[in-house]
């Protein structure tokens, strides 16, 4: 019996060892996979994000490659870096309706370039809320229900912002008019 015993604590010993063995391959394996993930999900998350480029880096991959990064001149005012001048309250109006009118919520941001140009268009709120205004009432809640129509409307508040801003200021100041909110009941 004793032999026995001796032999099954060794054959138990033996066992313990492979199971051991086996245990450790397994979370080695489980670690490499789990770190493999990770460094997958910092590149994906991370390092590969759609983050803009500053000026640092575009310049920089322009000489590497032997090319130049240039502006595009006819793209309207560009000077200084891209800066959003919120309307201090939503636009709400009704409009007239094929079938009934409608009462819409419009929340708008203008896009400026530059600090000077963020400052005119702060001071020059009133005038632009009024202009806006003035376009969105012209609208009609059927063009407004389509894509089209939403982008007509912002092209033409775009223009009557800039036309309007180049009489008071001598220039647009406005790049772009942003719906940041658009609703329609």
């Amino acid at each position: 019996m004793a032999e026995d015993k001796e032999n099954n604590k060794d054959g138990d010993l033996e066992l313990d060892k492979s199971g051991g063995k086996k245990k450790l391959i397994i979370i080695i394996v489980a670690v490499v996979v789990l770190l493999g993930g990770a460094a997958g999900g910092y590149f994906f998350f991370i390092a590969g994000s759609d983050a803009p480029a500053t000026q640092e880096q575009v310049s920089a991959e322009g000489t590497k490659e032997g090319t130049e990064v240039q502006a595009n001149p006819d793209a309207g005012p560009q000077v200084g870096s891209a800066l959003y001048v919120p309307m201090p309250r939503p636009f709400r109006f009704n409009v007239p309706g094929a079938a009934r009118d409608r009462f819409v919520e419009i929340r708008v941001q203008l896009l400026v370039r530059g600090g000077d140009n963020e400052e005119n268009a702060k001071m020059h709120i009133p005038l632009i809320e009024s202009t806006l205004l003035g376009i969105f009432s012209q609208a009609n809640a059927d063009d407004l229900a389509t894509s089209a129509g939403k982008v007509t409307l912002k092209q033409q508040s775009l223009a009557a912002v800039q036309k309007v801003m180049t009489d008071v200021e001598g220039n647009k100041t406005i790049e772009k008019v942003l719906f940041t909110g658009f609703v329609m009941q």
